[in-house]
């Protein structure tokens, strides 16, 4: 049965998903009174939320969704939660697990217990498909194994695992989305697309892992925020709801699709090492949520194109997302693969 909600905790809101879920629920559902809760850590931004802030229905809280105390406070004025917060970059996961276990694991469990406790509603955990692992053929189903092959993922499962113990120990109508792979505006430019499209607009090498011939189905967060939604209203306490778009591309078919759409030449590709425990392939069946009258807008080249053209008409937003420690890690990352693969 579909449910209103007179007011609903965003947590992770000044993220990339979050923040456009935020500017969808004002849009969508504007007598809603909506809580955004955020870290702020290098991928939280409060710019990300500008043209929603100003509005009387929207409240703004910094704070970590690992700590208690505020969890409590802040759940118990809400019927509805929505989890967006997450340490999710898989190349930092790499190089330092620590915050990935500390948000994804503990933060998520300890906000789906404040939420239990505190008799909220609804509530959605936003995972990814990345916690099935990797498939060469066909699509995993939401009853399939998880079984995750890198640090990421590995933390996304587990805060699952805290959100339908919740739901067992609680009672808490928890429901859980696996989403596929999102782009649109507010991504940070740590992230593939926006990489090469803020790369490609400097004239700057456009590091490809591999061969890029690696096969995700691309989402614009449009769709993904409406699917998200609609789960929250209407889907079922314990169950997981996978949301794909049959938007499957190779890397390099974005990469060809970025530098076309800029004008820039091919020559900016840089093959480069591959990361350790790149999946090559994610695909996921969304037929439950299909039943639930879901379906996404953006077909592949559509959400490519919008994305590529907000990233180019937005340059003061990105411009300061990759200015100081970013340069830091992009030479940490990159800096060896790049030197070693050279152009071309």
């Amino acid at each position: 049965m579909s449910s209103s909600f007179q007011s609903i905790l965003v947590a992770g809101g000044a993220g990339f998903i979050g923040s456009n879920f935020v500017h969808y629920l004002r849009q969508a559902h504007p007598s809603t009174r909506i809580v955004v809760v955020d870290k702020l850590t290098y991928a939280g931004n409060v710019a990300n939320l500008k043209q929603s802030l100003g509005d009387d229905e929207v409240e703004f809280v910094e704070g970590d969704i690992a700590d208690q105390e505020l969890m409590e406070r802040l759940t118990a004025g809400c019927d509805g939660v929505v989890n967006f917060a997450a340490e999710s970059h898989n190349d930092r996961a790499l190089l330092d697990p620590g915050p990935f276990v500390e948000t994804n694991v503990r933060g998520a469990g300890v906000l789906a217990y404040a939420a239990a406790t505190q008799g909220v509603e609804r509530y959605v955990h936003v995972s990814t498909d990345e916690v099935y692992g990797q498939i060469a053929e066909g699509s995993f189903k939401e009853g399939d194994e998880l079984r995750p092959r890198s640090t990421y993922p590995a933390t996304k499962a587990s805060g699952e695992m805290m959100v339908l113990a919740a739901v067992e120990s609680f009672g808490l109508q928890a429901a859980i989305t696996r989403g596929v792979n999102n782009i649109g505006p507010y991504q940070h430019p740590e992230k593939a697309l926006p990489l090469f499209v803020t790369n490609a607009i400097d004239d700057l090498p456009l590091p490809v892992y591999g061969d890029g011939t690696q096969v995700r189905d691309r989402m614009h967060v449009r769709d993904h925020c409406t699917a998200i939604d609609l789960v929250l209203r209407e889907g079922k306490a314990g169950e997981a709801y996978n949301v794909g778009a049959g938007n499957e591309c190779t890397n390099m078919y974005m990469v060809e699709k970025i530098l076309d759409r800029l004008g820039k030449p091919a020559s900016l590709i840089t093959h480069i090492e591959d990361r350790t425990g790149h999946d090559f392939r994610y695909s996921v069946d969304w037929t439950r949520l299909r039943d639930l009258g879901w379906k996404p807008e953006f077909g592949l080249d559509a959400a490519l194109e919008d994305t590529i053209n907000w990233y180019r008409d937005n340059e003061w937003w990105w411009r300061e997302s990759r200015s100081g420690d970013f340069e830091e890690y992009y030479e940490k990352l990159y800096g060896d693969r790049l030197r070693k693969a050279g152009p071309g």
